[in-house]
């Protein structure tokens, strides 16, 4: 896969990949950090939070690991709360190499310490294994497809989608993979995307979410959030 990976930069400073089998980039080309920051942790991760105030354990569910963006923001959030307890799934059926993703500049830019030991793990980490990243924080890392994965341990507060384009990999934005996501979730739980694409919010209406068109990120008019 690394041969089809290429490192670029995006508008504000931080580096994302293009895959180029698919022409596709990981992330907003105007900005990747300030887009995983908008979409996922302002209007996913803090939201939850806001909506169940006192909140000791969040079970998050990420459909797309791709270069752990997402995954080390979250993860900075841990930092802060020690006193939250979070579990984070993330699926990813064609992981990035450590060597590709090792060279991302993510760390300079979030200038955050702690974090720099905790980025190289994620990537080093084995697959198809829990593990512990912090006392209050468990990381399940799966290389698995959406499709095939199952679970009846677990349903989750918070789902961070970002999969690749509708254009590009559309099973991942067909109703029945709504549907799947869906009946992960609980009474309740948090459903963000960058995606604004008018098919997926009428699949989520038709599945019983109540969806919001928010504001997006540099570059991008809208986003989506649902609740359950």
């Amino acid at each position: 896969m690394t041969d089809n990976i290429k490192i670029i930069e995006t508008g504000d400073g931080s580096h994302s990949l293009l895959n180029l089998a698919l022409d596709e980039t990981y992330h907003s080309r105007h900005g990747a950090l300030q887009e995983s920051e908008h979409v996922f942790i302002r209007n996913g991760l803090y939201h939850c939070k806001n909506n169940y105030p006192g909140v000791k354990n969040l079970n998050v569910f990420e459909m797309g690991m791709g270069t752990g963006l997402n995954l080390i923001l979250t993860l900075q959030d841990a930092l802060k709360n020690p006193d939250i307890g979070y579990y984070y799934t993330t699926l990813e059926a064609y992981p990035l190499e450590p060597s590709v993703a090792l060279q991302l500049n993510y760390l300079a830019k979030l200038d955050d310490k702690p974090l720099n030991s905790l980025f190289q793990k994620i990537h080093q980490l084995k697959w198809d294994e829990v593990h512990e990243l912090l006392p209050n924080f468990a990381l399940e890392k799966l290389q698995i497809r959406l499709e095939d994965f199952t679970t009846k341990e677990r349903a989750f507060d918070l789902v961070y989608y970002d999969a690749f384009a509708p254009n590009k990999q559309p099973e991942l934005w067909t109703y029945e993979a709504m549907d799947q996501i869906q009946q992960l979730m609980k009474k309740g739980a948090i459903f963000v995307t960058y995606s604004a694409k008018g098919q997926l919010k009428r699949d989520l209406r038709s599945l019983g979410l109540k969806v919001e068109s928010l504001a997006g990120p540099p570059g991008k008019a809208e986003m989506i959030r649902a609740t359950k």
